[in-house]
């Protein structure tokens, strides 16, 4: 599928007044870059923060990107043709994260809430979802839709559930005291935009998952925002809840991307609660679904979302980033009736927010995904060939 269509957007649409950071292969130098998007060109830091992660890390890190002096660059329309086209023989973007732990939220959006019970008592079965779906939205969507989670009404619907024969382990983490908060992937497993994502090949009910991605710094605070794909198997998490692993981490299966914003004047926090993120799938076999999930109806706020994964009871020294969760777990009809959606190979998977830009990705399966091979060791190693890891050291000192 040519992603070419997608060339214009890729970027946000205020990118010439946003702070933008992105990561570069550069197989010059035979591994990433840390670069700041100035107008028509992505510029290279790396001589400054070796990695994103510590970039985020300096107060100082909006300035860095706006006004540091490069060492080189790229033209990103240059970048985005060969991303797209998948020309990893030419300097291209790479997921905007390195070092930061990847972190997700789930269950915190009421519909995606409500799938999830569907998808445990159809056990993994979507044939059985469209029974099961009617029966909780005629007992269940009218009395949680504004609940708080965790407040002394979540507490009362909850002995109402139990009553009804109703309560769920995703209830529980959807309108409880404690959200659910996971490990979506390992460090550097990201793919970014323009990558092919993977669903595992047994799996006969999976589906996309747009949102937004909050970065946060070593100390917790929130520092930029960009989008996310967390790749979900329907099928497998609605067998048991104790194959989440399996279902949500395989090769090629967290997307982040294209970008990071920096939250600075023009894009705060509080412009990433109201974000809408919208998603495009698009098949060879015809098949379009457009949905689009508004953040501004989590069910948590971010800044609870982000002190559930970060505090006294767990710190990231090196950062981490923290999928926030979706609304959107497409229910449409794909092939016969009753089974609903899943992915087919080939899909492109758009998902997009325009103060945040494009991530796009062609579905294919996990096993025939590029294999994940340029994790820590190798970044260290690239870095300390390059003389980056030392010329860190003096920067701080």
């Amino acid at each position: 599928m040519n992603l070419h269509a997608y060339a214009g957007s890729v970027l946000p649409t205020d990118a010439d007044r946003a702070t933008l950071v992105a990561r570069v292969f550069d197989p010059a130098a035979g591994g990433p870059c840390v670069a700041a998007v100035r107008g028509d060109r992505a510029v290279d830091l790396t001589h400054v923060v070796p990695t994103v992660s510590e970039l985020l890390d300096r107060p100082d890190a909006v300035e860095v990107v706006r006004s540091q002096e490069g060492r080189g660059g790229w033209e990103i329309s240059a970048l985005v043709e060969a991303t797209l086209r998948r020309d990893r023989t030419a300097p291209h973007l790479l997921a905007p994260v390195d070092l930061q732990v990847l972190k997700a939220a789930g269950v915190t959006f009421v519909r995606s809430m409500l799938e999830r019970v569907i998808e445990e008592r159809a056990k993994g079965d979507p044939g059985r979802a469209e029974e099961i779906r009617a029966r909780i939205g005629e007992v269940v969507r009218g009395r949680i839709a504004q609940l708080r989670p965790g407040s002394p009404d979540a507490e009362r619907v909850k002995q109402v559930l139990v009553e009804e024969g109703l309560w769920s382990q995703y209830l529980e983490v959807g309108i409880g005291p404690d959200p659910e908060i996971f490990t979506k992937a390992p460090v550097l497993s990201a793919v970014g935009t323009g990558a092919e994502i993977g669903v595992l090949e047994r799996s006969t009910w999976n589906n996309p998952e747009p949102e937004l991605v909050i970065a946060a710094d070593s100390s917790g605070r929130p520092v930029a925002a960009t989008l996310g794909n967390d790749v979900n198997l329907r099928d497998f998490e609605g067998r048991s809840a104790l194959l989440l692993t399996e279902a949500k981490d395989n090769n090629a299966s967290c997307a982040i991307g294209p970008v990071l914003r920096l939250f600075d004047e023009t894009f705060t926090l509080d412009d990433a609660r109201g974000a809408e993120v919208a998603l495009d799938i698009t098949g060879d076999d015809g098949f379009t679904l457009h949905g689009v999930n508004p953040v501004s109806e989590i069910s948590r706020d971010i800044a609870d979302l982000v002190a559930h994964a970060h505090g006294d009871h767990h710190s990231y020294p090196d950062g981490f980033v923290l999928f926030t969760g979706t609304m959107f777990a497409p229910t449409e009809d794909r092939a016969e009736p009753g089974q609903g959606f899943t992915h087919r190979r080939g899909d492109v998977v758009a998902i997009s927010s325009p103060a945040l830009g494009t991530l796009v990705n062609v579905v294919t399966t996990a096993e025939a995904a590029p294999d994940w091979t340029f994790g820590i060791r190798a970044l260290m190693g690239n870095l300390a060939s390059r003389g980056l890891l030392r010329g860190a050291a003096e920067v701080v000192a």
